[in-house]
């Protein structure tokens, strides 16, 4: 599946879309700024993949800072079978720089 952009993302937030969005970062990072994402920092993304079960065929978005470590969970969570999981290019700092 392909990454997903901020504009893309924006959208599907604006829009109600039934998607799941997960952040990847540290709960501090959460803390900080967050756009109402499911939080499973990447260290505990491999304890939590089994109560995401549901998703495995639906589509999923992953973010973090940059994007880095949400292409890591894109790429583990692809290897355990889901099927439409999509990382959100530039993260958490390219949504702050254009929608704040």
């Amino acid at each position: 599946m392909e990454d997903i952009t901020i504009e893309e993302l924006k959208h599907k937030v604006d829009n109600k879309e039934d998607f799941l969005l997960i952040d990847v970062r540290e709960d501090w990072e959460y803390k900080e700024f967050n756009i109402d994402g499911r939080l499973i920092p990447l260290g505990s993304l491999q304890g939590a993949i089994d109560d995401l079960d549901d998703w495995t065929e639906k589509e999923v978005v992953v973010h973090c800072k940059s994007g880095g470590r949400s292409a890591a969970a894109k790429e583990f969570m692809v290897r355990q079978g889901f099927k439409n999981v999509r990382n959100l290019l530039g993260g958490m700092l390219a949504w702050q720089a254009k929608y704040g």
